[in-house]
């Protein structure tokens, strides 16, 4: 019997942090590999911002702060809204965490009871099911595949609410499928919201900023439902902050106190300097963040011009992030050496092993039927790794 709780028994392993630890494995034996199962661009940070770190740090900005943030990185983070998102919050709605998964857990265990239900719209980022149970709630998948452009409607949403769901949580920009609700989906959530006043909404929208569409809208523009929406962002994808841990929420006043008192007895306030550099990244130049948004746009072409050489891949064009979702069950029963693809997770250990190309199988996003790729990676990494990935698919047979 074992020793250890069931809940980390039941807990299943991130496969994304799965994928890159066996990807670091062969990389450290020697092997060749490319890649592209991480969420994390390839720039570096931008420099304003390392270098108001080191001035924090020269400054002897080292002590603890605030649980839910400091003053002047809440204040800025307000602004933030204000500016690019013409929404009203004030610094006792902000919580500060130590990356935005953290936002999202404390949220979800301030909201939900054991035994409430919580919907996730399908395919979805990995960790959303495991912090969902975590919390003890029910998850509740309403899936979308690629003919509906991986975005349930609101009133397949509808279908799937109960007397016990408490929660909606979905990212827009989507991890893993690019997918962005636009205005008029999110009037119709919004509708949906107003029928339900028992239901709150996490949205996660780390990726607002990589963003192709031209134009961003969050599910708080609408005020009849504001006090029931939970944002949650961070600083690791716009400005290729991913070490550096630093994420936040902004929610009603009773909801961000309840994180705060969550996180103050978990891990506290998050690093010091880190969110004195965290308000130079928001109240600073971003001539660097658009340029890296025109990278990963530039990448986007590429790939879904490299997948075209890819037979039976079908995929949809991606809206934001930096992601592909492209369905490969074409090659599901295809078999090389003795060993039959069975699904998406079969498909990446077998590129894996025969390209050195390290993807994530869509099981644990919500669809069996699909892979990501990131294409977080230089048009030459890209390249490589689909040279390879199309040499390995044509053994399958």
């Amino acid at each position: 019997m074992s020793v250890l709780s069931n809940r980390v028994l039941e807990m299943k392993e991130s496969a994304t942090l799965a994928m890159a630890r066996k990807s670091r494995e062969l990389k450290e034996s020697g092997v060749d590999i490319i890649n592209l199962s991480l969420g994390e661009p390839d720039f570096d940070t931008p420099t304003n911002i390392k270098e108001a770190d080191k001035k924090a740090l020269d400054a002897g900005d080292t002590k603890y702060t605030p649980v839910a943030g400091t003053k002047a990185l809440r204040d800025a983070i307000c602004r933030k809204f204000k500016r690019e998102n013409n929404l009203d919050y004030t610094a006792e709605q902000i919580v500060v965490s130590n990356g935005a998964k953290q936002s999202i857990a404390n949220a979800c265990l301030a909201l939900l009871n054991p035994g409430d239900e919580m919907i996730v719209p399908s395919p979805y980022w990995i960790s959303y099911a495991a912090i969902g149970e975590l919390a003890q709630a029910t998850i509740v998948e309403v899936y979308a595949g690629v003919s509906e452009n991986f975005k349930p409607s609101a009133e397949i949403i509808e279908k799937h609410i109960t007397s016990k769901t408490k929660v909606i949580l979905y990212s827009s920009p989507c991890n893993p499928t690019g997918a962005v609700f636009n205005p008029t989906e999110l009037r119709a959530l919004a509708d949906l919201m107003i029928k339900y006043p028992n239901i709150h909404i996490i949205s996660d929208e780390i990726y607002e900023h990589i963003n192709y569409t031209g134009i961003y809208s969050s599910i708080a523009q609408f005020p009849e439902i504001k006090d029931r929406v939970v944002l949650v962002n961070g600083f690791s994808k716009a400005y290729a902050m991913t070490g550096w841990r630093l994420g936040y929420m902004a929610a009603s006043k009773e909801i961000a106190l309840a994180c705060d008192k969550i996180q103050g007895q978990i891990t506290s306030g998050a690093c010091s300097f880190n969110q004195t550099a965290a308000v130079e990244a928001l109240d600073g130049n971003q001539e660097m963040v658009l340029y890296m948004v025109e990278k990963f746009k530039a990448r986007r072409k590429l790939v879904l011009n490299r997948l075209q050489e890819i037979r039976g891949a079908k995929c949809t064009e991606p809206d934001g992030a930096f992601y592909i979702f492209p369905d490969m069950s074409y090659y599901f029963g295809k078999s090389h050496n003795g060993k039959t693809i069975q699904d998406s997770e079969d498909l990446a250990l077998f590129i894996l092993d025969e390209a050195h190309v390290a993807l994530v199988g869509g099981k644990s996003f919500g669809d069996a039927n699909c892979i990501r790729l990131s294409f977080a990676a230089s048009e030459d990494m890209i390249n490589q790794a689909f040279d390879r990935i199309v040499k390995a698919l044509s053994k399958l047979a």
